[in-house]
């Protein structure tokens, strides 16, 4: 192991009830590092992570920490020995102001009672080394997201923490929150912090970190300086797998025009929008983030309220002003925010399987639960997705199948037109290509698919036909020839309008 090494994994075992879930983990990160830990789900990268933190012991194997071995048995020594983790889902509590959370059970004290003028004052210096600006008296409920976060990090500070783990620090953040973080990141970087950074997104690892690990079935792959791999190397390594093609071999027909938009407008972030969609086509919305391309498609599905515009399916106008309306009329909608929106994740995957057409469940005008579970063992072995049974609640699965889980609650409507918000992100690989085949088979099947996706190697890799959006306005049309990312941001970025300011 290198003698530089902040921190080292030495053949770190650990089994729950029999299953082996991490085996002979040894690896080391340098200390300063932004280092990648990269793996699908279930790889074992959250069960190394809690030992760490202390959440988790391990069975056998040793931790060192700057050259020292430690025992960690619990999250109190992994405090003490300066490890703190920032979860996908934040541990705030939204009530209290940002000194409070920062201080959480250690306010500083005088004369027995909390001296709430140093604690705003520790709290705002520790919120300064990261070049953040935010008054400390304010409750973390008013917080963004993003703000949240850094509050995360700052506490962090205060604790005096050598080691950060990010937990998919991105995933609800906009590209400029995402280039903010990205800056705190560089600055802890600098003053010599070493940080295990967890995320999917590619181009994210390539951009902020320095060395990488990639794990597989609970057993190291590889690692190395983040230099001296591709994205490629790293998704086989990943996936065990060679990868010929990233994206599966479009073979479908586009037949005639089954969804015409025009002048759509919500008076807010949609400003005379108009498309049209074919039978078996894939068709692209690309643009940055707020760029109106889910308000768009809310709108034509009836989920946002209309100022203007019309919809037309199969040349007929329509009047769609719910998305009940939306669903009668042949349209399904799989929404960014799957958690929020697409599922009710304390119900079972077939709760939510057959919650979008319950009558599909229906014997003798009667729910019957022997047609619901046979309708859901369909989709399970469709869609591949990987739950024990039927009778799973939704929160426990890992994200790529609780998509799967929302797009059988679409097909279980039968809609002809599917958009899909987003549908890979946050998800592994893996999971991503088999989405992919999804997207393509159900467009081989005369399905008409909208995709948005902020991802450009993939809006290029499937679409038939892209159209851009900049400030809520169809700046660009881009036939599948035409399609480069350059041209993609071109009109993402303002196109001709850009051109003429």
């Amino acid at each position: 192991m290198n003698s530089t090494n902040m921190l080292e994994f030495k053949d770190i075992n650990k089994s729950f009830t029999g299953v082996r879930a991490l085996q002979d983990i040894s690896f080391g990160v340098p200390k300063g590092h932004v280092h990648a830990l990269m793996g699908e789900n279930g790889a074992g990268k959250s069960t190394l992570m809690k030992i760490l933190s202390g959440a988790y012991t391990k069975d056998s194997g040793e931790i060192l920490i700057d050259g020292q071995t430690v025992d960690i048995k619990n999250t109190t020594d992994s405090e003490k020995l300066g490890v703190a983790i920032i979860y996908q889902e934040l541990n705030l509590i939204p009530e209290l102001t940002i000194a409070e959370n920062i201080f959480l059970d250690r306010q500083p004290k005088s004369r027995g009672l909390i001296d709430w003028k140093r604690m705003r004052a520790d709290a705002q210096e520790a919120l300064r080394q990261i070049d953040i600006e935010l008054d400390v008296k304010k409750k973390i409920s008013s917080l963004s997201v993003a703000q949240q976060q850094m509050v995360e990090i700052a506490k962090a500070i205060s604790l005096k923490s050598r080691i950060l783990i990010l937990d998919e620090p991105t995933s609800a953040l906009t590209e400029s929150e995402t280039e903010k973080l990205f800056s705190v990141i560089r600055r802890l970087r600098s003053q010599g912090i070493t940080m295990i950074y967890i995320s999917h997104r590619m181009e994210e690892i390539f951009e902020i970190c320095d060395s990488y690990t990639v794990m597989r079935d609970g057993t190291y792959v590889t690692g190395g300086d983040i230099s001296e791999v591709t994205a490629n190397k790293i998704i086989e390594s990943m996936v065990g797998r060679s990868l010929s093609q990233v994206y599966p071999e479009v073979k479908h027909e586009t037949g005639e025009e089954v969804l015409r938009v025009e002048h759509m407008d919500n008076g807010k972030e949609v400003k005379d929008v108009s498309f049209t969609l074919r039978k078996g086509e894939i068709l692209g919305f690309a643009g940055l983030v707020g760029a109106g391309r889910t308000e768009t498609l809310k709108a034509v599905f009836g989920a946002d309220k209309k100022a203007g515009g019309k919809v037309y399916i199969n040349g007929k106008e329509c009047r769609i002003r719910s998305p009940r309306e939306a669903i009668r009329y042949g349209i399904g909608f799989l929404p960014e925010n799957r958690k929020e929106e697409g599922l009710v994740t304390e119900l079972s995957v077939m709760d939510n399987i057959v919650m979008a057409k319950m009558e599909n469940a229906f014997e003798n005008g009667r729910f019957s639960m022997k047609k619901a579970k046979e309708l859901c063992a369909s989709y399970i072995k469709s869609l591949l997705i990987k739950t024990p049974s039927e009778k799973q609640k939704v929160k426990f699965l890992s994200g790529g199948n609780q998509q799967k889980v929302v797009l059988a609650k679409w097909l279980n409507c039968d809609p002809d037109i599917i958009v899909l918000d987003e549908p890979t992100r946050g998800i592994d690989v893996n999971a991503k290509f088999e989405i992919y085949q999804m997207i393509v088979n159900l467009a081989a099947q005369g399905k008409s698919i909208v995709f948005i996706s902020s991802e450009m190697p993939e809006i290029i890799g499937l679409c038939d036909r892209v159209y851009v959006m900049y400030e809520g306005k169809i700046t660009g049309e881009l036939s599948k020839g035409e399609l480069t990312q350059k041209k993609i941001m071109y009109y993402a970025t303002g196109g001709e309008q850009s051109e003429g300011k």
